[in-house]
């Protein structure tokens, strides 16, 4: 559902220099998969999540999404995908259930589509205690559970994820998780970043390592303790960065 051919975003600093933020990346998501980004921060992860929602457009390379070119059909792409990002963006003085409604009418759900979905997402996620209840006095817990109803209303095959726990308390984050396998379970594609090892191991089908805007390896779990001979996805991440940069030892600065 997801093919990325050697996908390149290059951003100027203020002198003039020029960075790799992505470079010739390259990999696959397939229906009913996890697929996770994994890299400290400032590795690339949400560039390359930007690229593929199409907010930012790529130098080269391309990307298609369930058929669609990111480069030649961006608004069906749109179509096709939920999109989360770390910054919720939500409209303080409406409601949740106005927030959720007024999204799936820009993507023409009908009216009766709404209501069902947004029943069935609060009780998904809990949150039926706040759906009435104005944005700006909602936690960011809360606030989190909205835009991800509001990214999904239109039921996309396609969820993109962008550190969808960070910041957040460990229910909130389990719940988030759960909904997550849940997708996973219904045959939706999900790719998500996150810095977390943890978070990647306990759910990820298939894992991407990236670092400095380069694919370091892939695969799933097992197959990158066999390959790097090491069980601890800390360990196995820090073994491919040594790998990249040619040298037996990379300290946590270098990263």
């Amino acid at each position: 559902m997801i093919l990325v051919e050697r996908l390149c975003k290059n951003f100027l600093k203020k002198n003039g220099e020029e960075i790799k933020a992505i470079d010739e990346f390259s990999f696959t998501a397939d229906k009913g998969q996890i697929v996770s980004l994994l890299g400290v921060n400032g590795a690339g992860k949400t560039t390359m999540l930007r690229l593929l929602s199409t907010v930012l457009k790529p130098d080269a390379g391309d990307a298609v999404l369930e058929g669609h070119s990111i480069i030649k059909e961006p608004e069906k792409v749109r179509k096709s995908i939920g999109f989360l990002s770390g910054d919720t963006g939500l409209y303080g003085r409406l409601t949740p259930r106005e927030i959720i409604t007024y999204f799936g009418r820009l993507y023409d759900v009908t009216d009766n589509t709404i209501k069902r979905r947004i029943s069935e997402m609060a009780n998904l996620l809990d949150m039926n205690d706040f759906l009435d209840r104005k944005v700006d006095f909602l936690s960011t817990g809360m606030k989190q559970k909205v835009s991800i109803c509001r990214s999904i209303i239109h039921d996309p095959p396609i969820m993109i994820f962008d550190e969808p726990t960070s910041g957040l308390d460990i229910l909130t984050a389990r719940t988030i998780v759960s909904f997550i396998n849940r997708c996973r379970h219904d045959g939706k594609c999900i790719l998500f970043s996150t810095h977390i090892m943890r978070e990647a191991e306990r759910i990820a089908d298939k894992i991407e390592l990236i670092h400095q805007g380069k694919l370091l390896t892939e695969g799933s779990i097992d197959k990158l303790r066999e390959e790097s001979e090491h069980q601890d996805l800390d360990d196995i991440f820090v073994y491919y960065v040594n790998k990249f940069k040619g040298k037996t030892e990379v300290t946590a600065d270098e990263y």
